[in-house]
């Protein structure tokens, strides 16, 4: 594994951080939550790209044109708006993992978009780490018929993302630096919307620490690791290894109460496991 994908990693370990802290916010509308994360997020991003004198990199001059600029703001945005909205409507452990197929999906996009050979080894690590989300998700649970919406909203993330994610591949020449530009413009484009359809929610000190947490890292440095994963490293290995966030982001969410464990977590922890093994092992 090179640099690059070790960056992607790094992403993932902070995704898994992304639905306990959405939660710990609970009470903030999704479209307040996306724009004052991404407005962090971004800010900080945008002040390390200025130190470095790299701003010109958010231009047409530096690589980054409209195309870009649309696939990174409608990635960012329509992924996480999607996800905190999932959150709000569906019981959280649930949605979550619902939301965590888009691993399945990278690494199954990846063959016809970017025509990298799957293999073997790597369809069994996808298949292990697919049933352990399925295992997760209809272990025996029962939903409300009106999180629903909610379920929806988790699958169609999932979509954008394996979307957004795979597509990154066909725009490495855009730099990463212009993540900070695509960051801010997404929390601009969910503040219209929230002032346009959401009540205001003033952040308490729970609330506001949560949201501080989420623009610094999930909301935040992960975009900007996962950007280089995506374009110089190997996608149906991070897609694969993917599969480990539902299972480290479902116990964090359970060691902070928003759940009921069961058995269903242990032996699908094992499946996920065992594919990221495969998967490993393809790659080498």
């Amino acid at each position: 594994m090179n640099a690059a994908t070790w960056a992607g990693i790094g992403a993932m370990l902070l995704w898994a951080f992304l639905g306990v802290l959405a939660k710990l916010g609970a009470g903030i509308p999704p479209l307040q939550m996306t724009a004052i994360g991404m407005a962090i997020g971004g800010g900080v991003g945008l002040a390390l790209v200025a130190a470095r004198g790299r701003l010109r990199a958010l231009g047409p001059a530096g690589g980054t044109g409209w195309l870009a600029w649309a696939h990174g703001v409608g990635g960012l945005f329509g992924y996480h708006a999607l996800y905190f909205a999932a959150l709000a409507l569906a019981p959280a452990v649930e949605a979550n993992l619902l939301n965590y197929l888009w691993p399945l999906l990278v690494v199954l996009l990846s063959a016809p978009v970017l025509g990298l050979p799957l293999g073997g080894r790597r369809l069994a690590g996808v298949a292990l780490g697919f049933a352990g989300c399925a295992l997760l998700v209809g272990g025996g649970a029962r939903f409300a018929p009106e999180a629903l919406a909610g379920f929806l909203c988790a699958a169609a993330g999932a979509l954008v993302w394996a979307g957004y994610s795979v597509t990154a591949r066909r725009l490495a020449a855009v730099p990463t630096e212009a993540v900070a530009g695509f960051c801010l413009a997404s929390a601009a484009l969910a503040g219209v919307l929230h002032l346009g359809f959401e009540a205001t929610v003033w952040p308490d000190s729970r609330q506001a620490l949560a949201l501080l947490l989420l623009g610094l890292g999930p909301v935040g440095a992960a975009f900007f690791l996962w950007d280089l994963g995506m374009k110089r490293g190997d996608p149906r290995l991070l897609g694969t290894l993917a599969y480990g966030i539902p299972v480290a982001s479902t116990l964090l969410l359970l060691l902070a109460g928003f759940g009921a464990a069961g058995w269903p977590v242990a032996v699908a922890a094992l499946l996920v496991s065992g594919g990221g093994f495969l998967a490993a092992r393809a790659a080498r």
